[in-house]
């Protein structure tokens, strides 16, 4: 049975349908393809979105196998006011592995390269770590709830962030404040889920993950220096991206995303994320460094 999401609100819903069409890309050739965007209030393009978009790209070159792992290193900032074209290199088609390497390109530079593996459904031993508690989604504010009080206060910079409706339902368990956030350990959990009823695809679910796993993990690494992206002295910027997918799932059902952070040295934070369906099954793991700068 499918989750209900139809008490999300209009504007969720079409921002999430947008989403998703910008995620299908245009096909230009067999190994090529063009992403527009989906703005969420950012100078750059969302990371997320480039990362989401280049799995796709991949993908829509394998046949049989599914994406089991990607790694992903962000060469320049996204320009907004134009599209991403996505050419897939065929490295390898195996029996049990396929391997495509995609460069997303901009003004004829590259912004962003991808490697992914995709392996052919095997049984075998199975384990996984159990879940952490936490409170469930239903009695948490949506982020967007927080920001949306505290607009009066927030520098004109941060209003675009605010204003934007997203395409994801992000429910943090401990959630910081936007201006003067405290000063806590390194971790984090915040549910996510699509405000809306999406396609049976797995490609589409793994893709949507993609791109909200880049939305709360590196603020995960200022959290013992009590600093957050709002704070006009922080500048932070994803440098790379893993991802592994362990077990299916659906994007329109409630997700735990588990973040901490073991390190950040030399100007630069190192972030951790599990993700789990509400009923425990570990289905994905996440791994990111980040720049963080702190200026006078």
């Amino acid at each position: 049975m499918k989750p209900d999401t139809s008490a999300a609100p209009t504007e969720r819903r079409a921002a999430l349908a947008e989403l998703v069409a910008q995620l299908s890309l245009e096909r230009l050739d067999d190994n090529r393809f063009r992403g527009g965007h989906v703005d969420i209030g950012s100078p750059s393009v969302f990371g997320g979105q480039v990362l989401g978009q280049a799995l796709m790209a991949a993908a829509r070159t394998v046949e049989a196998h599914g994406a089991h792992s990607l790694h992903g290193y962000f060469l320049r900032a996204g320009d907004k006011a134009v599209p991403i074209d996505y050419e897939v290199d065929r490295v390898r088609d195996g029996a049990s592995f396929t391997m495509r390497r995609v460069v997303a390109l901009q003004h004829g530079k590259p912004i962003f390269h991808l490697s992914a593996s995709f392996h052919g459904r095997e049984s075998g031993v199975e384990h996984q770590r159990a879940m952490p508690e936490a409170p469930p989604p239903e009695g948490l504010r949506d982020e967007s709830e927080g920001r949306r009080e505290l607009r009066h206060l927030l520098p004109p910079v941060a209003l675009a962030v605010v204003d934007q409706a997203r395409a994801v339902d992000i429910r943090p368990v401990d959630p910081q404040h936007l201006l003067h956030p405290a000063i806590t350990p390194p971790h984090a959990q915040t549910w996510l889920r699509a405000p809306g009823e999406l396609p049976d695809d797995p490609l589409i679910h793994q893709a949507l993950l993609a791109y909200a796993s880049d939305f709360s993990l590196l603020g995960v690494a200022m959290r013992p220096h009590g600093l957050n992206f709002m704070q006009p002295k922080v500048q932070g910027v994803s440098l790379d991206h893993a991802m592994w997918f362990h077990r299916d799932f659906r994007f329109d059902d409630w997700l735990l995303y588990e973040t901490d952070s073991p390190s950040a040295a030399g100007a630069r934070g190192f972030c951790r994320g599990s993700v789990f369906t509400r009923d425990g099954v570990l289905v994905a793991s996440v791994a990111q460094e980040g720049l963080i700068r702190v200026h006078d």
